[in-house]
């Protein structure tokens, strides 16, 4: 696997951030590779559990399922956006504030009943509805899904913050073309 070093490097979270905010995200982006060389990539929501990710589907053989058994390597992203901000005189001198994590390892299927239960139950307590009265850890359809399970081999984590309004243009001024000339109107 390439190790590229971060191109931003002042946005670099810390690792300790970065599963912060993988734990805390909502869903992400699963990429895979299929045998003719392709990407495939699907929005999944996800657990942090145990030092590694999990993520389900139906069990119908789809895919993601026939990418998986050709090529165990993917790639997860998250992102987290906030707002948009001015830095500068024009429209272009817009920045975004974000978070986002990326990591790479290796997927795998979960066949053991006992690790389905404990994603499942991971899964209601992330996503489920507080305070509902439904039985709890009860999944009769457990049998219907595939739960996979990536190792992490490398992760990494980019933020940036919303800077506070004495920052922000018109206040500050960090136009990134500061001689720039707004062209006269044409008729």
């Amino acid at each position: 696997m390439s190790t590229p070093v971060l191109r931003r490097a002042e946005r670099a979270m810390t690792s300790e951030r970065s599963l912060e905010t993988l734990a805390a995200g909502f869903s992400g982006r699963l990429a895979t590779t299929g045998a003719d060389g392709y990407p495939y990539c699907i929005p999944l929501l996800y657990v942090w559990m145990d030092g590694e990710l999990y993520l389900h589907t139906g069990s119908a053989r789809g895919h993601l399922r026939s990418n998986v058994e050709v090529n165990a390597r993917v790639c997860f992203e998250i992102d987290e956006p906030d707002e948009v901000f001015d830095y500068g005189r024009f429209e272009c001198d817009s920045g975004l504030a974000y978070r986002s994590v990326v990591l790479f390892g290796a997927i795998r299927i979960v066949d053991e009943i006992t690790g389905k239960q404990r994603f499942c139950e991971a899964l209601m307590a992330k996503y489920g509805k507080p305070g509902t009265r439904r039985p709890k850890g009860f999944f009769p359809r457990i049998d219907a899904i595939t739960v996979y399970a990536v190792t992490v081999e490398r992760i990494t984590g980019k933020e940036t913050a919303l800077p506070p309004l004495s920052e922000q243009w018109p206040a500050k001024d960090r136009t990134k073309t500061p001689n720039a000339r707004v062209p006269a109107p044409t008729s």
